[in-house]
Protein backbone atom coordinates (compact mmCIF):
# COMPACT_ATOMS: atom_id res chain seq x y z
CA UNK A 1 0.00 0.00 0.00
CA UNK A 2 1.09 3.44 -0.75
CA UNK A 3 2.18 5.56 2.44
CA UNK A 4 0.21 8.74 1.61
CA UNK A 5 -3.26 6.58 1.18
CA UNK A 6 -2.22 4.21 4.62
CA UNK A 7 -1.80 7.55 7.07
CA UNK A 8 -5.23 9.13 5.26
CA UNK A 9 -6.65 5.83 6.52
CA UNK A 10 -5.16 6.07 10.01
CA UNK A 11 -6.30 9.62 10.13
CA UNK A 12 -10.04 8.78 9.25
CA UNK A 13 -9.71 6.28 12.31
CA UNK A 14 -8.70 8.77 14.59
CA UNK A 15 -5.58 7.24 14.70
CA UNK A 16 -3.33 10.33 14.50
CA UNK A 17 -1.04 9.40 16.98
CA UNK A 18 -0.36 6.02 15.21
CA UNK A 19 -0.15 8.52 11.62
CA UNK A 20 2.60 10.63 13.26
CA UNK A 21 4.78 8.28 14.22
CA UNK A 22 4.69 6.24 11.12
CA UNK A 23 5.28 9.61 9.26
CA UNK A 24 8.31 9.78 11.64
CA UNK A 25 9.09 6.84 10.98
CA UNK A 26 9.54 7.26 7.49
CA UNK A 27 11.22 10.11 7.94
CA UNK A 28 14.14 8.47 10.20
CA UNK A 29 15.95 6.04 8.16
CA UNK A 30 17.30 4.47 11.27
CA UNK A 31 14.27 3.40 12.12
CA UNK A 32 14.50 0.49 9.16
CA UNK A 33 16.55 -1.11 11.01
CA UNK A 34 14.82 -1.87 14.02
CA UNK A 35 12.73 -5.22 13.95
CA UNK A 36 8.61 -4.94 13.12
CA UNK A 37 7.69 -5.73 16.54
CA UNK A 38 10.25 -3.13 17.83
CA UNK A 39 8.65 -0.12 15.10
CA UNK A 40 4.90 -1.31 16.08
CA UNK A 41 5.44 -0.43 19.87
CA UNK A 42 7.05 2.81 19.23
CA UNK A 43 3.84 3.64 17.27
CA UNK A 44 1.54 2.73 19.98
CA UNK A 45 3.34 4.26 22.21
CA UNK A 46 3.10 7.44 20.08
CA UNK A 47 -0.38 6.65 19.43
CA UNK A 48 -1.26 6.40 23.65
CA UNK A 49 0.87 9.95 23.78
CA UNK A 50 -1.76 11.37 21.50
CA UNK A 51 -4.80 9.88 23.38
CA UNK A 52 -3.30 11.28 26.94
CA UNK A 53 -2.54 14.85 25.66
CA UNK A 54 -6.20 15.21 23.80
CA UNK A 55 -7.72 14.14 27.09
CA UNK A 56 -5.79 16.55 28.83
CA UNK A 57 -6.83 19.36 26.58
CA UNK A 58 -10.63 18.38 27.44
CA UNK A 59 -10.03 17.86 31.05
CA UNK A 60 -8.61 21.74 30.82
CA UNK A 61 -10.90 23.10 29.00
CA UNK A 62 -14.13 21.46 30.83
CA UNK A 63 -12.22 22.62 33.79
CA UNK A 64 -11.66 26.22 32.89
CA UNK A 65 -9.38 27.16 35.27
CA UNK A 66 -8.67 30.78 35.86
CA UNK A 67 -4.90 30.80 35.55
CA UNK A 68 -1.91 28.24 34.57
CA UNK A 69 -0.80 26.88 37.56
CA UNK A 70 1.84 23.69 38.39
CA UNK A 71 2.52 22.23 41.46
CA UNK A 72 6.07 21.78 40.68
CA UNK A 73 5.98 26.01 40.46
CA UNK A 74 4.57 26.22 43.89
CA UNK A 75 6.30 28.91 45.86
CA UNK A 76 7.20 26.50 49.31
CA UNK A 77 9.77 29.18 50.58
CA UNK A 78 7.77 32.02 51.16
CA UNK A 79 6.39 31.33 54.56
CA UNK A 80 3.20 31.57 54.95
CA UNK A 81 1.98 29.00 57.76
CA UNK A 82 1.58 25.76 55.58
CA UNK A 83 1.88 22.65 57.70
CA UNK A 84 4.74 20.62 55.52
CA UNK A 85 2.60 17.39 56.35
CA UNK A 86 -0.77 18.25 55.29
CA UNK A 87 0.45 20.34 52.60
CA UNK A 88 1.99 17.02 51.29
CA UNK A 89 -0.76 14.67 52.06
CA UNK A 90 -2.93 17.72 49.97
CA UNK A 91 -0.72 17.93 46.69
CA UNK A 92 -0.48 13.88 46.52
CA UNK A 93 -4.04 13.89 45.36
CA UNK A 94 -4.77 10.74 46.96
CA UNK A 95 -8.11 12.47 49.28
CA UNK A 96 -9.91 12.94 45.49
CA UNK A 97 -9.96 8.93 45.43
CA UNK A 98 -11.20 8.85 49.12
CA UNK A 99 -14.01 11.78 48.34
CA UNK A 100 -12.96 13.73 50.50
CA UNK A 101 -12.71 17.86 50.93
CA UNK A 102 -10.26 20.40 51.01
CA UNK A 103 -10.49 24.02 52.61
CA UNK A 104 -8.08 26.53 52.13
CA UNK A 105 -8.50 29.83 53.60
CA UNK A 106 -6.32 32.98 54.40
CA UNK A 107 -5.96 36.46 53.47
CA UNK A 108 -6.64 38.24 50.06
CA UNK A 109 -3.66 38.32 47.37
CA UNK A 110 -1.51 34.88 49.68
CA UNK A 111 -2.15 32.51 46.78
CA UNK A 112 -4.75 30.47 47.59
CA UNK A 113 -5.97 30.45 44.16
CA UNK A 114 -2.89 29.86 42.74
CA UNK A 115 -2.32 26.76 45.07
CA UNK A 116 -6.08 25.74 43.76
CA UNK A 117 -5.55 25.87 40.18
CA UNK A 118 -2.09 23.84 40.67
CA UNK A 119 -4.22 21.28 42.49
CA UNK A 120 -6.70 21.12 40.07
CA UNK A 121 -4.33 21.27 36.66
CA UNK A 122 -2.63 18.21 38.89
CA UNK A 123 -5.92 16.62 39.26
CA UNK A 124 -6.54 17.04 34.93
CA UNK A 125 -3.14 15.63 34.83
CA UNK A 126 -4.00 12.46 36.77
CA UNK A 127 -7.31 12.01 34.72
CA UNK A 128 -9.79 13.60 37.16
CA UNK A 129 -12.77 15.26 35.93
CA UNK A 130 -12.83 18.96 37.50
CA UNK A 131 -15.19 21.85 37.02
CA UNK A 132 -14.17 25.35 38.45
CA UNK A 133 -15.79 28.58 39.64
CA UNK A 134 -16.11 31.59 41.60
CA UNK A 135 -18.88 31.34 44.01
CA UNK A 136 -20.61 34.77 42.10
CA UNK A 137 -19.84 32.63 38.47
CA UNK A 138 -21.77 29.59 39.72
CA UNK A 139 -24.11 31.68 41.48
CA UNK A 140 -25.00 33.54 37.81
CA UNK A 141 -24.99 29.87 36.08
CA UNK A 142 -27.26 28.53 38.45
CA UNK A 143 -29.24 31.62 37.64
CA UNK A 144 -29.18 31.58 33.81
CA UNK A 145 -29.79 27.22 34.24
CA UNK A 146 -32.69 28.38 36.43
CA UNK A 147 -34.35 30.61 33.54
CA UNK A 148 -33.24 28.00 30.73
CA UNK A 149 -35.15 25.16 33.20
CA UNK A 150 -32.20 23.12 33.18
CA UNK A 151 -31.12 23.44 36.71
CA UNK A 152 -31.65 19.64 37.39
CA UNK A 153 -29.22 18.77 34.36
CA UNK A 154 -26.78 21.33 35.75
CA UNK A 155 -26.72 20.00 39.20
CA UNK A 156 -26.32 16.38 37.36
CA UNK A 157 -23.81 18.02 35.46
CA UNK A 158 -21.62 19.21 38.99
CA UNK A 159 -22.42 15.98 40.80
CA UNK A 160 -20.31 13.68 38.21
CA UNK A 161 -17.14 16.07 38.87
CA UNK A 162 -14.99 14.12 40.18
CA UNK A 163 -13.25 17.96 41.62
CA UNK A 164 -15.57 20.73 42.27
CA UNK A 165 -13.83 23.74 43.14
CA UNK A 166 -14.97 26.51 44.33
CA UNK A 167 -13.02 30.16 44.38
CA UNK A 168 -13.65 33.09 46.96
CA UNK A 169 -16.65 31.58 49.25
CA UNK A 170 -17.49 34.14 51.46
CA UNK A 171 -16.60 37.01 49.59
CA UNK A 172 -20.42 38.62 49.18
CA UNK A 173 -23.36 37.62 50.90
CA UNK A 174 -25.24 35.23 48.58
CA UNK A 175 -29.62 34.52 48.64
CA UNK A 176 -31.55 32.03 50.68
CA UNK A 177 -32.42 30.38 47.27
CA UNK A 178 -28.19 29.84 46.46
CA UNK A 179 -27.67 28.73 50.21
CA UNK A 180 -30.25 25.67 48.68
CA UNK A 181 -28.68 25.41 46.22
CA UNK A 182 -25.28 24.72 47.78
CA UNK A 183 -26.94 22.37 50.48
CA UNK A 184 -28.08 20.58 46.89
CA UNK A 185 -25.19 19.93 45.06
CA UNK A 186 -22.90 19.30 48.24
CA UNK A 187 -25.46 16.95 49.62
CA UNK A 188 -25.08 15.16 45.87
CA UNK A 189 -20.81 14.96 46.32
CA UNK A 190 -20.98 14.00 50.09
CA UNK A 191 -18.95 10.84 50.15
CA UNK A 192 -18.71 10.32 46.33
CA UNK A 193 -16.89 13.36 45.67
CA UNK A 194 -14.15 15.92 46.14
CA UNK A 195 -14.60 19.60 46.78
CA UNK A 196 -11.77 22.55 47.33
CA UNK A 197 -13.30 25.52 49.04
CA UNK A 198 -10.93 28.82 49.13
CA UNK A 199 -11.98 31.70 51.26
CA UNK A 200 -10.71 34.70 53.39
CA UNK A 201 -13.29 33.89 56.05
CA UNK A 202 -11.52 31.39 58.42
CA UNK A 203 -13.78 28.01 58.53
CA UNK A 204 -15.04 29.04 62.62
CA UNK A 205 -16.99 32.18 60.43
CA UNK A 206 -18.41 30.10 57.81
CA UNK A 207 -21.21 29.42 59.80
CA UNK A 208 -22.01 33.12 60.65
CA UNK A 209 -22.22 33.68 57.24
CA UNK A 210 -24.40 31.32 55.69
CA UNK A 211 -26.64 33.21 58.55
CA UNK A 212 -29.59 30.71 58.40
CA UNK A 213 -28.73 28.19 61.10
CA UNK A 214 -30.78 24.89 59.78
CA UNK A 215 -28.88 25.15 56.19
CA UNK A 216 -25.56 26.30 57.61
CA UNK A 217 -25.63 23.16 59.59
CA UNK A 218 -26.71 20.91 56.95
CA UNK A 219 -23.95 22.46 54.27
CA UNK A 220 -20.94 23.06 57.13
CA UNK A 221 -21.61 18.83 58.00
CA UNK A 222 -21.52 17.83 54.29
CA UNK A 223 -17.92 19.77 53.73
CA UNK A 224 -16.04 20.15 57.29
CA UNK A 225 -15.82 17.21 58.75
CA UNK A 226 -13.82 15.28 55.93
CA UNK A 227 -11.76 17.75 54.86
CA UNK A 228 -8.08 18.73 55.13
CA UNK A 229 -7.59 22.29 56.07
CA UNK A 230 -5.16 24.60 54.60
CA UNK A 231 -4.88 28.15 56.41
CA UNK A 232 -2.53 30.42 54.69
CA UNK A 233 -0.74 33.24 56.33
CA UNK A 234 1.60 35.99 55.68
CA UNK A 235 1.40 39.66 53.66
CA UNK A 236 0.20 39.62 49.52
CA UNK A 237 1.71 37.23 47.16
CA UNK A 238 0.91 40.12 44.44
CA UNK A 239 3.06 43.06 46.66
CA UNK A 240 5.57 40.78 47.48
CA UNK A 241 6.38 40.32 43.60
CA UNK A 242 5.78 43.81 43.22
CA UNK A 243 8.46 44.55 45.71
CA UNK A 244 10.73 42.38 44.41
CA UNK A 245 10.17 43.50 41.02
CA UNK A 246 11.45 47.32 41.86
CA UNK A 247 13.95 46.15 43.85
CA UNK A 248 15.49 44.44 40.73
CA UNK A 249 15.04 47.20 38.77
CA UNK A 250 16.66 49.52 41.28
CA UNK A 251 19.74 47.68 41.48
CA UNK A 252 19.68 47.40 37.43
CA UNK A 253 20.01 51.12 36.64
Amino acid sequence: MLTEPLIQQLHSLKLHGLAAGLEQQLAAPDTQRLAFEERFGLLLQHEVAARASARLAQRLRWARLPQLASLEDLDTRTPRGLDPATLAQVTDLSWIAQHLNVLITGPCGVGKSYLVCALAHAACRTDHSVRCFRLSRLVDELTRMAALQKRSAFFRQLAKAELLVLDDFGLAPVSDQTKRDLLEIFDDRYDKKSTLITSQLPVDQWHAYLGEPTLADAILDRLVHNAYRLNLKGDSMRKHKTTTTAAKSARGR
